[in-house]
């Protein structure tokens, strides 16, 4: 008989596969103990905040379905700890695992906004658009204590830096008073990420986030500001949240949403192990269905990795998920386009080290 201790209170991840990059894995054997007797339970697990001495701090990308180029993120893991987050295997590459220590062990990049100052000042660079949380949430529970996603934003205020903003956590909005700054000059895009309105899904599934409540509320607050405010409604997991698609795009509208995209479930790497253990515990009577429909949008597979179907699937299902959203989102007027970003204001930031620019 196979035994399994349930995560932590307040942790997703139930498998922690091993990494990727290690010849040595750790494996739990609960063969000596009785059933009968219980299992040794961690109820609690403290998150560990460690340093990241990152050299650089913009990232450059060339997926070509993707809709940016450069990113920057201030933190790597991510305790919001999403049962479905596609950068789980991001962890592997600093020696640990994506599950629990993705979630629980979070490096700091402390000096991100000094290294964004020089980096912006570099002369090659032009005032790109940069994306904030390309892979881990800028406003995830952390961002409370550092603060390090307002400071990158005072720099791109001081540079006149166009930056896109993707979270699912309602702390966006305490950054209103700098995001409205930015949006006056055509210089900030917001999307908001909504997967259920279903409160207890969300619970289980996104352990860490706001309330659905509260991120439709993020939308409403944000627009009303001026800042043009979208939302993701992602990833969809057939089965499980795809027949809401008509209500969260409701939603979106009567909360001031400008516009919609989604995204279906991706299960690269280690992802693939720790959804299907957190399907199976917590809804073990749709399981079978939710992973039968996965592996149906994705060619018999649990994950499709190909540039061009990776975001959106492939097959009747996939399709029908789709075409319903195409529909809702033109019935909402979700479809309107943000206005363009203003590159032409960008200006190298000044040099805190009085190094004054030579040209």
């Amino acid at each position: 008989m196979t035994m399994q201790i349930p995560p932590p209170v307040g942790r997703a991840a139930g498998a922690n596969p091993g990494n990727r990059f290690e010849s040595v894995h750790q494996v739990d054997d609960f063969e000596q103990f009785d059933p009968a007797d219980g299992l040794p339970v961690v109820t609690r697990m403290p998150t560990e905040f460690l340093p990241d001495r990152s050299r650089t701090v913009i990232s450059h990308n060339d997926s070509p379905d993707i809709g940016f180029r450069y990113s920057i993120n201030p933190y790597r893991g991510c305790e919001h700890g999403c049962a479905y987050c596609y950068a789980r295997p991001s962890h592997e590459y600093l020696g640990m695992n994506a599950g629990l220590d993705f979630e629980s062990r979070i490096l700091v990049k402390h000096d991100i906004a000094e290294r964004l100052r020089a980096e912006l000042a570099e002369p090659n660079w032009q005032g790109e658009l940069i994306v904030i949380s390309g892979v881990t949430d800028c406003y995830q529970p952390a961002e409370r204590t550092y603060r390090l996603t307002r400071a990158c934003l005072e720099v791109m205020l001081e540079a006149r830096q166009p930056l896109g903003i993707v979270t699912k956590n309602a702390l966006v909005t305490r950054d209103i008073d700098l995001l409205a700054e930015l949006a006056k000059r055509n210089l900030v895009h917001v999307h908001v990420s909504v997967t259920t309105l279903d409160e207890t899904l969300a619970r289980t599934m996104e352990p860490r986030t706001a309330t659905p409540t509260a991120r439709l509320r993020a939308i409403r607050e944000l627009s009303e500001a001026g800042v043009p405010t979208g939302v993701m409604t992602a990833p969809i997991i057939p089965g499980l949240n795809d027949q809401e698609l008509p209500a969260l795009l409701a939603a979106a509208k009567e909360a001031g949403a400008w516009r919609a995209s989604f995204t279906l479930l991706r299960l690269p790497m280690a992802v693939r192990p720790i959804f299907e253990e957190w399907v199976a515990r917590n809804y073990p009577d749709k399981a079978e269905r939710v992973l039968g429909l996965v592996r149906e949008t994705r060619g018999g597979k649990m994950n499709d990795a190909r540039f061009g179907t990776r975001m959106r699937g492939q097959g009747n299902y996939a399709e029908g998920i789709t075409r319903t959203f195409e529909v809702f989102r033109k019935k909402h007027g979700l479809d309107r386009a943000f206005p363009p970003f203003d590159h032409s204001q960008f200006t190298p930031p000044r040099q805190t080290t009085g190094q004054m620019r030579l040209f």
